[in-house]
C-alpha cells in the first residue's frame, strides 16, 4: 500500500497510529526498565543485599531497643523515616517524635521476636520487611507479650541500611 495514495485524513489517522504504537513500545520499555528485580553490575551477578541481611536488620534494631536507650533506637530510623507505631495514635514523623515514641515505649523493656516475615528487596538501596511479630513486654511489674503486624521498610543511605517507614499495629483478632 502506498502511503501517497491516501488522502490527508487517512494520513493523519495511520500517523496517529504509528505515534500510538511509538508510545506503547516507549511505556514497555520504561516499565521493564524499572522493574523491582535487584541491580546487577556489569558482571551480570546481583549488587543487591540477600533476604538475609534485609531480616538481620530487625535484630539490629531490636539490639537497639535493648539498650533502652530511645536516642540508639532512633538512630536506626533515616531523618525523614515515619512511624506509626503500635501503642500510640500519633503518627511520628520528626527524630523529636520518634524519640518521644521510643522512651516511653522503652519503659516496657520491650524485647521483639518475628513470627512470620515476608522479605522483598526492591533494587540494591531498598527493600521491605513485613510480617507479623510478639513483643514481650513488663507492664507495672508483670510479664505480658502483644502480637502485632509490622512493615519495614528501609534505604541505604550514605552505606547505611535505615527504616524510612515503619507501621505496626497490634493483631485484631487474638492468637
Amino acid at each position: 500500500m502506498d502511503l501517497n495514495s491516501h488522502s490527508i485524513g487517512e494520513n493523519d489517522t495511520m500517523h496517529q497510529h504509528l505515534i500510538g504504537a511509538a508510545g506503547l513500545v516507549g511505556a514497555t520499555a520504561l516499565l521493564v526498565g524499572c522493574s523491582s528485580a535487584p541491580a546487577q553490575s556489569s558482571s551480570g551477578s546481583e549488587v543487591g543485599p540477600t533476604t538475609e541481611q534485609i531480616k538481620a536488620l530487625f535484630a539490629d534494631w531490636n539490639a537497639s531497643l535493648a539498650t533502652g536507650d530511645a536516642q540508639k533506637v532512633a538512630d536506626r530510623y533515616a531523618p525523614n523515616a515515619v512511624l506509626l507505631p503500635t501503642v500510640s495514635n500519633q503518627v511520628r514523623s520528626t527524630r523529636a517524635e520518634i524519640v518521644d515514641y521510643f522512651e516511653h515505649f522503652l519503659k516496657n523493656k520491650p524485647s521483639g521476636t518475628i513470627l512470620d516475615s515476608h522479605v522483598a528487596v526492591l533494587d540494591t538501596d531498598d527493600a521491605i520487611d513485613a510480617g507479623t511479630y510478639r513483643f514481650a513486654l513488663t507492664r507495672e511489674g508483670k510479664p505480658t507479650t502483644v502480637d502485632a503486624r509490622y512493615t519495614f521498610v528501609y534505604e541505604k543511605v550514605d552505606g547505611k541500611w535505615l527504616i524510612v517507614n515503619h507501621h505496626s499495629s497490634a493483631m485484631p483478632e487474638r492468637v
